[in-house]
């Protein structure tokens, strides 16, 4: 793996994130058949707005994003979402390092648990947060008969 440095997220990063974001969910629309995912969908205007007073963080080698994550806080939960990787560096442990990351500057801002949620069909996801710690708490399943897997994790 090349040298990959990690930073908080910002707002003039929403026109990268949105672009690495969507080359990233392609896989996941694959996996569920459908191209209607918000992740797919998302507009450069709510990227933008959804960075504003993120914990996220990038991952980046030399001036190219190859990772993103994005969480906010809610009361002492950190709500954690939209981790993509650049496809062309899927499995280098990019998203290992961007959620260790991302749940020290939660902790920092005083989250004492993480959660995020995938979907059911998503077995790399459900591996990755698995093996980072997190266990699941809740399946919610939706109109489309997918389930949503919500997991946890305690921070600290």
């Amino acid at each position: 793996m090349s040298e990959v440095t990690v930073r908080p997220i910002r707002p003039d990063d929403a026109g990268e994130v949105m672009t690495l974001q969507r080359a990233a969910f392609v896989q996941e629309a694959l996996i569920y058949g459908t191209p209607d995912m918000p992740p797919l969908t998302q507009t450069l205007e709510e990227v933008e707005s959804e960075l504003h007073e993120n914990l996220g963080c990038v991952a980046l080698d030399g001036s190219r994003m190859v990772g993103v994550v994005r969480a906010r806080l809610d009361g002492s939960l950190l709500l954690v979402g939209r981790l993509a990787i650049a496809p062309d560096r899927a499995g280098e442990g990019i998203g290992t390092t961007l959620l260790a990351a991302v749940e020290r500057r939660g902790a920092e801002a005083g989250a004492t648990e993480a959660e995020l949620f995938t979907g059911s069909l998503s077995e790399a996801n459900l591996r990755l947060y698995e093996r980072e710690g997190y266990v699941e708490s809740e399946r919610v399943r939706g109109d489309d008969g997918i389930e949503q897997v919500f997991l946890r994790k305690t921070l600290g």
